[in-house]
């Protein structure tokens, strides 16, 4: 039976709302990057819309890019004179889906460099696509950022704790995607469409990119070990292939916006493991669905690896909207010894154990790590204390 999210339908105002707006006219162009479907159209519309704004509706121009007519319009607009027809009196040029116009680096920068009043706001899917063609034509005249699911901090700021905690545990099972939270039906269905080549679909156009199969059997096998260290080469063994072809698409996945990796630390101990590594994913409503796991969290023998997940997903959310620069590990040593999630700032660590029944064994940190890192504070992190790690 589907777990029914009762929740009002309504927009709920991202937290890089208002950071956008206090950089907006500062003659730099504005990139929104992130997963399909997170929402950054309509955070930039809900800007657009917005009554404090300093130009006339008639003065902002859209232009969305899956439309043929609007690519060959942009792709063609590639001298001055061409531009100032396009541009006319428009005050702020709305650009969706950049990634699908050739050269669209060049196209923006002669916008920024001659059109010092008009504001461009660009959005982006997958950031290798913008890499390549946007970042060193805009070096030093964007701010760029990056939007996630809706984040537990945006829930809070939406509807109170009582929201927050009404949603946990579907969360924890559909994840925080904007149509998840604001209670669309056919809930699986939604993520079972945006878990499948939908969400990245710029990946399967790259070259080199030939085999979507493969790109599926890794989905499914990181699924599966979410909270466990992964091992290229025993990934390759398990789908098919070759621990190369393994590394390249974990990073391309990373770069689409649905897993990203824990490091482990290793410094300053002989035992402690080398080149180790966790994925985690973005969101728990797309790891499940790709492996259609939809069981309620008291009917499910995973809730360890949902719960880091979810916390770790959710921190790291927490951190980039806070502009808290944190670097992220674990640390795991020969003698299987291990913390879950390590921050470290300024040289001092923060070390993090995340446990979803308390009940099975009191939580020991190792005496090792004290010796080898300077550690400001351990937490244990547990369903009754993980709010005060992310409002």
């Amino acid at each position: 039976m589907q777990h029914k999210i009762t929740t009002i339908m309504t927009l709920i105002k991202r937290q890089l709302q208002n950071y956008i707006q206090e950089r907006m006219f500062k003659g730099k162009a504005i990139i929104l990057i992130g997963a399909r479907q997170v929402g950054k159209s309509t955070l930039f519309q809900q800007i657009l819309k917005d009554s404090s704004l300093p130009v006339e509706q008639e003065q902002i121009m859209s232009l969305y890019c899956d439309d043929a007519h609007v690519r060959e319009l942009l792709e063609h607009a590639n001298n001055l004179s061409d531009m100032r027809q396009l541009v006319a009196n428009n005050r702020i040029i709305y650009v969706d889906e950049a990634q699908r116009i050739q050269g669209i680096g060049l196209i923006l920068k002669l916008i920024t460099d001659h059109f010092k009043d008009v504001q461009l706001l660009v959005t982006g899917s997958s950031s290798f696509m913008l890499q390549g063609k946007l970042y060193e034509p805009l070096t030093g005249r964007k701010f760029e950022y990056h939007l996630y699911p809706i984040s537990t901090q945006e829930l809070m700021n939406d509807g109170g704790i009582l929201r927050v905690k009404q949603l946990f545990e579907s969360r924890l099972v559909y994840g925080s995607y904007p149509d998840v939270i604001n209670g669309e039906e056919n809930i699986r269905e939604i993520l079972l469409n945006l878990s499948g080549s939908y969400m990245y679909q710029d990946l399967l156009s790259m070259e080199g990119v030939r085999k979507p199969v493969l790109i599926e059997k890794l989905l499914v096998a990181l699924a599966l070990q979410v909270g466990s260290e992964v091992s290229y080469n025993e990934l390759a063994q398990t789908i098919g292939t070759d621990s190369k072809t393994i590394e390249k698409y974990v990073d391309l996945l990373e770069k689409c916006y649905i897993v990203f990796r824990l490091n482990g630390l290793n410094r300053n101990l002989r035992t402690e493991l080398k080149k180790s590594k966790k994925i985690y994913f973005y969101d728990n409503g797309i790891r499940n669905a790709i492996i259609q796991q939809f069981n309620p969290i008291n009917m499910r023998n995973d809730m360890g690896a949902l719960w880091e997940n979810f916390f770790i997903s959710e921190r790291i959310k927490y951190n980039h909207y806070n502009g808290n620069h944190v670097n992220t590990y674990f640390w795991r040593t020969t003698g299987q010894q291990e913390i879950d999630y390590i921050e470290e700032c300024n040289g001092t660590m923060r070390a993090f154990e995340i446990k979803w029944n308390t009940k099975k064994n009191k939580t020991r940190f190792p005496k090792s790590f004290f010796d080898a890192y300077d550690v400001k504070e351990t937490i244990v992190i547990t369903p009754d204390n993980y709010l005060d790690w992310l409002l």
